[in-house]
């Protein structure tokens, strides 16, 4: 086969262009500090980052979300704290109206400030977050979740829950609706116990308490003109059935369908106390029953037994909000701590990940530049050899 001097240099000069190359992509490799700058230079290496480099942004994405449920768990149980701190005065001011002591004026005094208590309760179940978001409206964060008219308090939200994904499988509840805050369960929790309007005598509603399997049924203690009561059952109206009666002791327990009941007092004959399962209430409906009672008691100069019933059922009331409040307030101080928990996991995983996607692609520098001096030797030695080749010529020899 003839080799030609043109093949020669065609050889030569690829060699050249391929050390070149050669050099070029070990600059490239030194100047980015990564160990290939094309998929190409390594598709197995190449593959496997591009694959933590998924898991590392899905994991930075649920780390956002993780943040912004902490941010606001946070303004949640900040603002629960002082709720508990306004329902704690509300109480305190319903004891001290039902101390029998109190005078019309004091009265009115207490109602006034149960009425600025309610004002700063609504405030509260408005509050927005850092982005204008009501915390407390549920799905409905742009609407104002509580609106105040002169007889009523509305809730304007819904009973969504809204929640934020944190990790895979796992989504964590960012807030709570103003029905699942502001409303408690009436009485003691299971039932409550209410005197009839217009009772004439001075039977005040005690203790109450659960005493067996609760029946969840409505009933009625009526009191005759001997001194004596009936319980009558009176959820299967109109077949009603009297299911105990005895003689009234003041201070005494009746006891009945799971439940007990202590009056004190001295009800008069066609006077009745109703006993029912308990419903859910706002506070502000509790608040406003509070303060209709004190305002219409306020002209006289000692209580009545109506307004220390209406008093007590309130104290109850409150008491159930509060409890209610703790148990959210609880809540959050859970999904706060699973928050806190995610962020650690998110902080190591993602460490981890861009330590193995560096080793992956960080350039071992010592090897790189022995590489390129080592290309570059090469690379002028070729351009030397070439040169000397391509002084070589016949015509040289021909004088």
């Amino acid at each position: 086969m003839r080799v030609t001097q043109a093949s020669e240099q065609t050889q030569f000069l690829a060699q050249i262009d391929s050390l070149q190359s050669d050099v070029s992509a070990t600059l490239n490799q030194v100047s980015s500090g990564q160990a290939y700058t094309e998929p190409s230079q390594d598709p197995a290496a190449a593959g496997t980052v591009d694959s933590y480099d998924a898991v590392l942004a899905q994991s930075r994405q649920f780390t956002t979300n993780a943040n912004s449920a902490q941010t606001a768990l946070n303004t949640e149980d900040s603002t629960l704290t002082q709720v508990q701190s306004q329902l704690q005065s509300l109480r305190t001011l319903a004891l001290e109206a039902n101390s029998g002591t109190a005078s019309g004026q004091d009265l009115t005094a207490i109602a006034s400030q149960a009425q600025q208590i309610q004002s700063s309760l609504i405030a509260l179940a408005n509050t927005q977050d850092g982005n204008g978001n009501y915390i407390f409206a549920g799905y409905s964060t742009q609407t104002q979740p509580y609106t105040q008219t002169s007889t009523a308090v509305t809730y304007n939200g819904d009973t969504g829950q809204p929640a934020v994904q944190i990790a895979a499988g796992h989504t964590i509840a960012t807030g709570d609706n103003g029905l699942t805050v502001f409303n408690a369960p009436t009485g003691n929790g299971t039932f409550t116990t209410t005197a009839a309007a217009g009772n004439a005598g001075t039977g005040i509603v005690g203790a109450t308490s659960v005493s067996g399997t609760y029946t969840g049924h409505n009933y009625t203690i009526a009191f005759t003109g001997t001194g004596s009561y009936n319980v009558t059952d009176t959820t299967a109206q109109p077949n009603t059935q009297v299911v105990t009666g005895g003689t009234y002791t003041d201070g005494g327990t009746i006891a009945f369908g799971g439940v007990q009941v202590t009056l004190t007092g001295q009800p008069a004959s066609g006077d009745t106390f109703s006993v029912a399962p308990s419903s859910s209430q706002s506070i502000f409906t509790t608040i406003q029953n509070l303060v209709t009672s004190l305002q219409a008691s306020s002209t006289s100069t000692t209580a009545s037994p109506q307004l220390t019933n209406s008093i007590n059922t309130a104290i109850n009331n409150i008491s159930q909000s509060l409890t209610q409040t703790s148990n959210v307030q609880a809540s959050v101080g859970g999904r706060l701590n699973a928050v806190t928990t995610q962020l650690s996991v998110d902080t190591t995983q993602q460490t981890q990940l861009q330590t193995s996607i560096s080793a992956l692609q960080g350039l071992d520098y010592a090897s790189a530049i022995t590489t390129l001096t080592t290309e570059n030797t090469t690379l002028s030695a070729a351009m030397q050899a070439y040169t000397i080749t391509e002084g070589l010529s016949l015509f040289k020899y021909i004088s």
